[in-house]
């Protein structure tokens, strides 16, 4: 059967790996053409090449940071000068820096979290949402996280970008009512991806450490909820939903094997 969004644009951002790189080709093999946004041009260079070959989907890429509020802008008018405002945006783009407590964290680190997982979503939603309304039609997915509804020592920051995430995604649902546009939020729990190896500064062993023994969320089972939210019917918004895997519980219940 064919898939609802078949022929649709696609944008991703943060899509060059991970969660975003997932969400990219299922998308494709759900029939949509896409438009991949990331700062590591060479893997979208790559991603786009094997997804275009394996699906016969149109992939346009862009390197684009999406903290930089004029590249944002100056990309998204170029793009809706093609092709007008795109069926589909998934504001993937974020990132957790360190695990300190507040009272030790280092600025950096707080900037870096707020200025990608809540201005950079911000800014591109603000880019594309008043040509979607003009259109009456659009969907807007936020890859939220269960951190945005439940807290832990050492991710204060991070959580509280979350639940910014989990906000935006309910106000702009009201702020776009009466409209054909559809705001949804979709909120992992754990997933192995190189979230860990990020958050700690490239420390292979340490982010090994936080899936051992369990049996996390891979990204392409995310990508799988997400295609689901898109395809539903228009009348249907899927507005939030939370997905864990079977070895956890909650933010703060993670069943190990042997544990």
């Amino acid at each position: 059967m064919t898939a609802r969004i078949a022929g649709q644009l696609a944008l991703v951002t943060g899509a060059s790996a991970g969660i975003g790189e997932a969400i990219a080709r299922r998308m494709a093999r759900d029939g949509a053409n896409l438009v991949l946004w990331a700062r590591r041009s060479d893997r979208l260079a790559q991603l786009a090449e094997e997804i275009a070959s394996t699906t016969g989907a149109n992939v346009q890429t862009c390197v684009v940071d999406v903290r930089d509020h004029e590249a944002v802008v100056a990309e998204a008018d170029r793009l809706m000068a093609v092709t007008g405002a795109p069926d589909i945006v998934i504001n993937n783009a974020g990132l957790a820096a360190g695990m300190a407590l507040v009272q030790d964290a280092d600025v950096d680190d707080w900037n870096r979290m707020i200025d990608t997982n809540v201005k950079g979503l911000l800014f591109v939603t603000r880019a594309f949402l008043p040509a979607m309304i003009a259109r009456d039609s659009g969907h807007v997915v936020n890859i939220g996280s269960i951190a945005g509804r439940q807290v832990y020592p050492g991710g204060s920051v991070y959580c509280a970008s979350k639940y910014a995430v989990q906000a935006l995604t309910e106000g702009s649902n009201l702020d776009v009512l009466g409209t054909g546009v559809r705001v949804s939020g979709v909120n992992p729990g754990m997933v192995e991806t190189e979230f860990s190896l990020v958050r700690f500064g490239g420390d292979a062993a340490r982010a090994r450490a936080v899936y051992e023994g369990t049996h996390p969320l891979q990204p392409e089972d995310v990508a799988e909820v997400v295609s689901f939210v898109l395809n539903a019917p228009p009348h249907i918004n899927v507005a939030d939903v939370i997905v864990l895997s079977n070895s956890q519980g909650s933010i703060h219940h993670i069943h190990r094997d042997g544990g």
